[in-house]
């Protein structure tokens, strides 16, 4: 069975930090990209981060570069995403996923979503 289980989130303040995790199952990791979407009430889910099973390589959306970690820890075979530097605007349910190799790192490229978790950053 695949899954993809997520943990973490909260609330936190604007200046704030926060991990969460995601823990894939049921499929190669290698063969994949893993990483977080986001959506907040009333917009569409937007692609935050994800780290390939291939080379580790790394992508961010812009708004969140230099604040966001996304990170892999193959003997546990868990993802993280650090958060650091937390601004309201980051205030959304985060959804883990999988995208098979190679293909693009969108919403309607997904082949897993693991169930959100709320981040919720006060100002």
């Amino acid at each position: 069975e695949v899954q993809l289980q997520a943990s973490g989130g909260g609330l936190v303040q604007a200046g704030g930090s926060l991990r969460i995790s995601c823990a894939p199952s049921g499929f190669t990791f290698h063969d994949y990209a893993i990483g977080w979407f986001r959506q907040a009430p009333g917009k569409e889910r937007e692609a935050v981060s994800c780290i390939s099973g291939i080379d580790g390589s790394t992508w961010y959306t812009d708004s969140v570069k230099g604040r966001f970690t996304i990170s892999s820890d193959n003997a546990k075979n868990t993802v993280y995403l650090q958060m650091n530097s937390l601004k309201p605007e980051d205030t959304a349910v985060y959804y883990c996923a999988a995208v098979r190799i190679p293909n693009y790192w969108s919403a309607g490229a997904v082949d897993y979503w693991g169930k959100g978790t709320q981040v919720t950053v006060s100002s």
